[in-house]
């Protein structure tokens, strides 16, 4: 019986026995980096840098805590707690004569006087304005680089009563003779210049309405422009906010106030009116689209002016002034 033929020493020295595993401790070095970050994601990319520029450019351009307007204007803010900042020389002086509301002064270190200033700062001690003074630098920041000219005021935001919640205590107070004169409101729909709401207020003012209402969207609130325009007429004229003008307007109605709505096309002539001496609501539109639809369908009646055919149509401020005068002469007739 012949031997069964002998493996070669090499063959069984190189032969591999069973590897030792890593345990899991390779598995990420298996996996690889993934896919390749876009250019605009990659730091040492040129893509990165132009995009980090472009959103310092955007944030240079939003206004902060309200912003102020270019060249010594004031601005408006839209938010309800917001502050607003009135720049520039003749602006504040100007809002300091009109008597706004101010919540402080702030005044550049070294300023160059001028009789400006100066009446300036005696109106702020008069009405005991507290004056800061802040380097050009921190009023640049302030002011969002606007044009200063070394001063500043900060104005506190308006502090709005509810629409209705004023309208029902209105009705209320005439019902026990706190007043004598039929409630009458004026609405705003859809008016965005401060210039109209300050003008609205002062004939509001003048003839003996009770309050002005804004919507809380897509409209005007009392800015420093508004309080100018008005001439102190805000102090004496609440400027009320509806969450929602058309529910408020259906309110009013419930509660027993006539709306009526100014339109080129009304139904109803001015002179013609005859619900002045009851409790009332004047609801006007914007100049270019005029009264919404939802607002329109809410209305009693739609009442017009009669004007020349020449003239297209009136500023939403003269019309509500001329109609106040003929609610106000029918009242007192």
């Amino acid at each position: 019986m012949s031997a069964a033929p002998r493996r070669s020493s090499a063959t069984s020295k190189n032969k591999k026995g069973p590897s030792v595993g890593t345990g899991g401790y390779g598995r990420k070095a298996l996996e690889g980096k993934g896919p390749t970050p876009k250019a605009e994601d990659r730091p040492y990319h040129k893509a990165f840098k132009n995009k980090e520029l472009a959103e310092r450019s955007a944030a240079k351009r939003t206004p902060s805590r309200g912003g102020s307007a270019p060249r010594g204007r004031s601005t408006g803010g839209r938010s309800k707690n917001s502050e607003e900042l009135v720049t520039g020389r003749n602006s504040v002086v100007e809002a300091l004569r009109a008597g706004i509301p101010v919540k402080a002064l702030h005044l550049a270190i070294r300023i160059d006087v001028d009789e400006r200033v100066r009446e300036t700062m005696k109106i702020a001690a008069e009405r005991g304005i507290p004056v800061m003074e802040s380097s050009k630098s921190e009023l640049d920041r302030m002011t969002d680089e606007a044009i200063h000219q070394g001063l500043v005021l900060q104005v506190p935001p308006y502090d709005y009563a509810d629409a209705l919640e004023t309208v029902k205590a209105t009705i209320s107070k005439h019902k026990k003779g706190y007043i004598k004169n039929a409630p009458l409101f004026i609405a705003l729909d859809g008016i965005t210049d401060p210039r109209n709401l300050g003008a609205i207020i002062r004939s509001a003012s003048a003839f003996n309405a009770h309050a002005v209402i804004v919507p809380e969207r897509r409209s005007v609130g009392m800015t420093a422009s508004a309080w100018k325009t008005s001439a102190g007429a805000a102090v004496r004229v609440p400027v009320t906010r509806a969450p929602n003008l058309t529910a408020t307007l259906k309110g009013m109605k419930e509660a027993g106030v006539f709306v009526v709505g100014l339109d080129g096309e009304g139904d109803v002539s001015l002179p013609d009116l005859d619900l002045a001496t009851d409790p009332l609501c004047i609801v006007v539109g914007s100049e270019g689209k005029g009264l919404s639809r939802l607002v329109r369908e809410n209305c009693d009646l739609i009442l017009s002016i009669p004007i020349n055919s020449s003239m297209e149509s009136l500023n939403a401020s003269m019309a509500v002034g001329i109609t106040l005068y003929e609610v106000s002469r029918k009242r007192s007739a």
